[in-house]
């Protein structure tokens, strides 16, 4: 019999079928035997390959699906009650189901839930009952691999099987988005939960966030492997910088199209879809309409990242497609130095991350992968090198930070859904 949370993690990565049987048992501990089936759900985490910050700004992202997921035992009840309980974190939080819901901070994870509900009813979907509900993760919280997204959307992904709505993959992206900015203030992009959505193992997914156009991209790695680097420094979206850079690059695009306006020419609908020529416009323009100096020159840099960023990521898809790692590894680094200098979202733990991961054999490159301001960063990293480069790496980042790093070899996983 399974007692604690590092068996269960292992048994998730071994034996799914041994997953649901002790998942299905534990759920009935809690909450006892009942007429209705209990079904079962999973969500990935997510790495970021490359194209950080410049979802929410209209640009192209390439993120993947990794094999860390989190679980979902769920059964409807005949009354208006819904329980949710949490293996990793355990304790009960009890709801009715007609509540109008808001957030409230003594309600934790669960606001994230709630807010779901909410959204969806909104939309039209109806809940004649009540849930019981016991949740099982993998995926470090607050880690930068998007654990909050993944808690969406798997949680969305069971709410359309058991109530209805005929949600696709893309609804439940937005969806979730929705409840982060609603629910959660964090103003954040559509990325996180649309690979999420609609990851496909072995695939990299190419996402216009203006559009949602997408394609998937063959990852094909060879003998390289993406090692993720968790910094073990905590952070809350609302609570960082988040929403700060968020609102420098709406100033700045409002800059711009006024100096863009006053020329006579058509405005730029997002900073993503700006020129080199119109970075040299607001630059020109912010000297006059951001008196400070400092202020003026942190959103040309703001802007900047978005051009610069938004083009790697073209760069990087064609490096996969031809299967020039080499390449990829170099437009790795570039964005990381990106994201220090002119988007400053790093910090010292990502920094000595990446530095001390780029001075290590096998590793072609490395990155910050999320928001930023501590969580993860990942390298690619030669996998007969693996075990030496995360020794040499945690030794440095223990030394010069003062506490561990945590790392972990992924792989690639499939989107939100029912655990079959």
């Amino acid at each position: 019999m399974l007692r604690n949370y590092d068996d269960l993690t292992k048994l998730a990565s071994q034996d799914v079928s041994a997953l649901k049987r002790e998942l299905e048992r534990r759920f009935t501990e809690l909450y006892g035997a009942a007429s209705q089936p209990i079904q079962f759900f999973a969500a990935p985490a997510r790495i970021n390959i490359i194209g950080e910050h410049i979802d929410y700004n209209g640009g192209m992202v390439l993120p993947t699906a990794i094999d860390r997921y989190i679980y979902l035992a769920i059964r409807r009840r005949d009354d208006a009650t819904i329980n949710y309980d949490d293996i990793r974190f355990p304790g009960r939080f009890t709801f009715d189901i007609t509540e109008n819901f808001s957030y409230k901070k003594e309600s934790d994870y669960c606001n994230y839930l709630n807010g779901v509900i909410t959204i969806m009813k909104d939309r039209g979907v109806a809940f004649p009952t009540g849930f019981d509900a016991l949740f099982f993760s993998c995926i470090p919280d607050g880690g930068g691999v998007s654990s909050s997204s993944a808690l969406e959307c798997c949680f969305i992904a069971a709410m359309s099987q058991l109530y209805g709505g005929n949600i696709s993959p893309v609804d439940n992206a937005l969806i979730g988005q929705e409840t982060e900015h609603r629910f959660m203030n964090v103003q954040c992009g559509i990325m996180d939960q649309f690979i999420i959505a609609t990851g496909r193992k072995d695939s990299a997914v190419l996402l216009n966030c203006a559009t949602l156009n997408y394609q998937y991209i063959p990852l094909e790695l060879g003998d390289y492997r993406f090692i993720v680097m968790n910094s073990n420094k905590k952070r809350q979206l609302a609570d960082s910088k988040y929403n700060k850079r968020v609102a420098e690059c709406k100033e700045g695009l409002e800059i711009l199209n006024t100096a863009l306006a006053a020329q006579g020419k058509k405005p730029v609908a997002n900073p993503c879809s700006m020129t080199m020529d119109d970075l040299a416009l607001l630059q020109e323009a912010l000297k006059t309409n951001a008196p400070q100096t400092a202020a003026a020159e942190i959103i040309y840099r703001r802007m900047r990242h978005c051009i610069t960023e938004n083009q790697r990521v073209h760069q990087a898809a064609e490096a996969l497609k031809s299967g020039d790692l080499k390449q990829l590894g170099q437009l790795m680094n570039a964005s990381h130095q990106s994201l220090k200098d002119d988007y400053e979202t790093t910090g010292i733990e990502l920094d000595t991350l990446n530095q001390e991961a780029n001075k290590t054999e096998g590793c072609l490159g490395a990155r910050v992968t999320g928001a930023g301001f501590g969580g993860c960063a990942i390298a690619l990293v030669h996998k007969e090198t693996i075990p030496q480069f995360i020794e040499t790496v945690g030794a440095a980042y223990l030394e010069q930070i003062g506490y561990e790093a945590t790392f972990f070899e992924c792989s690639t996983g499939n989107g939100a859904g029912p655990l079959n």
